[in-house]
Parts: C-alpha cells; structure tokens; sequence
C-alpha cells in the first residue's frame, strides 16, 4: 500500500510521494494535491488568505490541524476521507514562476526545486512549520530526508 498519494494534474509527484514512506505515522493510505499557479494567481491567494499582499513561493492549506510526529487514525478523519479511500491531508500551491527563478538563484534544477517546493508543502500539510526558530530542525530534517531519497541535492542540475 502506497502511503501517500499527491494528485497533481501537471506534473508527476510519484517519487516524492513514495519518498515520504515511513515517514508519516498513519493507519491508513493519505493523500494530497499539488496544483501549480502563476505569480498574480498566487499573490491574490497569499492576499486573500494570509493578508499578504505579495508573491510567494509556495502556500500550503491543511484540510485539518495535525502536529508534527503525530499518528494520523483514519477512524479520527473520516470526513477527511476522499473518493479513493485516502484521508486527504490538504493542498498545496506552487506558484511555477517563483520555482524557475529560485532554481537558477539556489542553483539547481526546476525538477529539485519543483520537489522541494512540493515536500514543504507536504511538510506544512503534516503539522510541520518553521516559523518558530526551536521548530524549523525537525521540518528541514523531513524535507532532507524526503530529498535525499530522491538523490535531490541542493546543486543538482
């Protein structure tokens, strides 16, 4: 069984989704979906949702609160159960343009950047933050490791 499944029209987040195996806690199979967005599409969800009235890279919108390390019971979340049986953990916006600009600024590939952006976002979606400084360890370790499955590294190209 497939731990992880992220819907996503434009892109094929496979890997990444298998790569989060054995890193969430749960009893039954998740899932979430990624949609890609442009700058101003991005900018007006940042404005309308967080009161940010700028462009971002990534936005991510859990479909409940969760916390960090803690098991996901299916019998918890039936509401959050989609079509296929899956609890739905949420959705995340990537906004494509501000991909390709901090993948030439990180150096990297818009492939890493893309999966990055995504397993932040998935991060976000799992009750990880990194607003508060004692909480950014523990998310930026998920996030590695999750890469470091996929042979992402910061200077792939």
């Amino acid at each position: 069984m497939q731990q992880l499944t992220i819907y996503c029209e434009d892109n094929d987040f496979s890997d990444l989704a298998a790569a989060f195996g054995g890193e969430v806690a749960a009893d039954c199979p998740l899932s979430a979906e990624i949609i890609f967005i442009d700058a101003e599409g991005i900018r007006r969800l940042n404005s309308r949702t967080r009161g940010i009235d700028a462009v971002t890279d990534v936005l991510s919108y859990p479909a409940f609160e969760n916390y960090p390390h803690k098991p996901i019971y299916a019998a918890e979340h039936a509401a959050d159960t989609d079509e296929s049986g899956c609890v739905f953990i949420g959705s995340v916006a990537i906004c494509v343009a501000r991909a390709r600009e901090q993948a030439r600024e990180y150096g990297h590939s818009f492939g890493r950047e893309l999966n990055y952006l995504a397993a932040h976002g998935i991060c976000h979606l799992l009750g990880y933050d990194h607003i508060r400084e004692e909480d950014k360890p523990a998310m930026r370790a998920l996030e590695e490791r999750v890469l470091a499955k996929l042979d992402l590294k910061r200077s792939d190209t």
